[in-house]
């Protein structure tokens, strides 16, 4: 399989959505449901004050995430998949979810949770180490990050291994790692402002 070499534009993922709404099956997938159970378990605080999810998609994850935030900015690269995460989300009154097409497009604020799951590898090296830096900049104090990454074979710029670890040690002098595992088929990392 070929491998991509520049990050991959919000036109790639509009044309998967226009094919199929839920293209990953996020919705329906009993690995999706493990990964997403294994995220929330590893969080390390029980609630955040202001979290931010990058690549939200159609909001599972946000719909789980969104009892234990007080706010909770979710954002997708994708226009097409914001209107089901609208849907998913309209319960939770703490949930905005917007269009924002990352690390360009980064939100204003500072969170203390930033959640990256099954994002960061969709960027070539160079939008990796600008996303890790702006992370860095919204962080709060003793404020985590979520890595949540598909470890099998991709066209993707990064592997999912690549991709947390080129994140990390763009970030080593100021977190530290507090949880680290795999689960079949992918790597969760949790971080933790010093």
């Amino acid at each position: 399989m070929s491998r991509l070499t520049k990050t991959i534009a919000p036109d790639y993922f509009e044309q998967l959505y226009a094919q199929d709404g839920d293209p990953w099956k996020f919705a329906t997938s009993a690995y999706e449901a493990e990964k997403y159970a294994r995220t929330l378990a590893a969080l390390p605080e029980p609630r955040y004050r202001n979290a931010l999810e990058i690549g939200c998609s159609i909001g599972v994850l946000t719909s789980l995430l969104a009892p234990r935030c007080e706010r909770l900015l979710a954002v997708d690269a994708a226009a097409a998949p914001l209107i089901e995460a609208r849907r998913r989300c309209k319960r939770h009154a703490n949930v905005s979810l917007a269009r924002a097409f990352v690390p360009g497009e980064w939100p204003q604020g500072e969170f203390d949770l930033i959640l990256l799951s099954e994002v960061v590898y969709y960027l070539d090296a160079n939008d990796v180490a600008d996303l890790a830096k702006r992370a860095a900049g919204a962080l709060a104090p003793r404020g985590t990050v979520a890595l949540v990454h598909w470890t099998g074979e991709t066209n993707y710029p990064l592997s999912g291994d690549e991709a947390a670890e080129l994140f990390i040690a763009c970030l080593q002098d100021s977190v530290e790692i507090v949880h680290a595992q795999r689960g079949p088929g992918y790597r969760l990392d949790v971080l933790k402002r010093r």
